[in-house]
């Protein structure tokens, strides 16, 4: 198994809020995204290309699953995590740790959401 993740949720308690903080943070637009089978789950999926590295997900609201209670950190891919980290806290979120070396393997950030999710920054650079 050569790249083991091929699709990532992150739940959200609010996801107007969410979407509007990955939004900032990273310059991009996120889509609607529908469970046909419930119509009470509400999804914003981030943009992908499907040839390229890396994989691609969705914000998910969905009852009974309340955000930041995860263990699990997901790291998006940056040119220089610096620029997407001082994004953070204008919108919305804080940094829990700014930008540090993790070696040969780059750099990294770790940021919180506006929902209580750790993420993870991480760049060559």
């Amino acid at each position: 198994m050569k790249n083991p993740v091929g699709w990532f949720d992150i739940f959200v308690d609010d996801i107007a809020r969410a979407k509007a903080f990955y939004e900032s943070v990273f310059d991009i637009q996120l889509g609607d995204l529908s469970d046909p089978s419930d119509p009470t789950v509400v999804m914003k999926s981030f943009p992908s290309d499907m040839e390229a590295y890396g994989a691609t997900g969705a914000l998910v609201k969905m009852e009974g699953v309340a955000a930041g209670q995860n263990s699990v950190v997901i790291y998006f891919a940056c040119e220089d995590c610096a620029i997407e980290a001082s994004k953070v806290e204008s919108a919305g979120g804080r940094i829990e740790k700014a930008k540090f070396s993790v070696g040969e393997y780059g750099f990294i950030s770790l940021a919180i959401d506006t929902e209580g999710n750790m993420i993870g920054l991480h760049s060559s650079k």
